[in-house]
């Protein structure tokens, strides 16, 4: 039914030669670093849905560009947080004995959207390892990118974003908002006076399966439209299908984000 309504809402035929020509018109490029957030429910109906999308971003960059997900496995995390839905208070123990370890190929994502999920699925799609936190990435620059990733510093000074704040890449909102944006995450994670709270993941230490307990800065993705709306510098828009879309310099705006967040401190 949702297949139909996407189909009766999409007043032309849209493919992946549609999406192509699209990026281009944004200004994507080949050779770009780009960091997709995305929605495609909010693109309309394409030929080929989810894959489409994938292939048209991949080949627009080529093999000389980078394409980034956020990959964020929400599921690996300690129970004692979860609360869509929460589970039982006994579980929680049972739970942190039980659940399986991370796996960079095999451990779904949850809450990402279809394209994220099509783009894991690629065979020559890196993931970072945080059992938790992690990206996915294809291109030039994937395997440098994606190869560490501390648990306790998921967004901070070691993790991939830091590589990526040292060259130029691109975020590209396709019909979401910037409270979807993971990199200004990194603007959190420096802050002096950041708080943590205790969490804990599955994963895989010496080839056998352990809890993982570990601290993790809190973090407010509802303040990142305040940053966005402050922000000075260039947020072009444009439409990928039906969606809008806002495209941005990642460096510019989690800098402004470092001196936001410092100068607009939650008491």
């Amino acid at each position: 039914m949702s297949e139909l309504l996407n189909i009766l809402n999409t007043p032309e035929f849209q493919s992946k030669a549609t999406i192509k020509r699209q990026l281009r018109q944004l200004g994507i490029v080949a050779g770009d670093a780009l960091m997709v957030h995305s929605s495609l429910k909010s693109m309309g109906w394409i030929a080929g849905g989810a894959q489409a999308v994938v292939e048209a971003l991949i080949e627009t960059l080529t093999e000389r560009g980078t394409l980034i997900m956020p990959a964020q496995s929400a599921d690996n995390s300690d129970p004692v947080y979860w609360m869509e839905p929460p589970v039982p208070e006994n579980w929680h123990q049972p739970i942190r004995e039980q659940l399986p370890a991370f796996d960079p190929y095999f451990s779904g994502l949850r809450g990402m959207g279809k394209i994220v999920e099509c783009f894991h699925r690629h065979p020559m799609t890196s993931r970072s390892p945080h059992p938790s936190h992690s990206f996915i990435a294809q291109g030039s620059q994937a395997a440098h990118w994606m190869i560490e990733q501390p648990i306790d510093d998921s967004f901070g000074k070691q993790s991939p974003l830091a590589k990526m704040l040292q060259a130029d890449v691109k975020i590209l909102f396709i019909g979401v908002g910037f409270d979807s944006c993971t990199a200004l995450h990194y603007a959190e994670f420096v802050q002096e006076n950041r708080s943590t709270s205790p969490q804990g993941a599955a994963i895989l230490k010496d080839g056998q399966r352990i809890w993982q307990t570990y601290d993790c800065v809190d973090m407010d993705s509802d303040r990142f439209p305040e940053i966005a709306k402050a922000f000075p510098g260039e947020i072009s828009e444009g439409l990928l299908g039906q969606a809008k879309t806002r495209l941005v310099e990642m460096k510019p705006l989690v800098e402004f984000g470092i001196d936001w967040l410092s100068k607009h401190r939650v008491l």
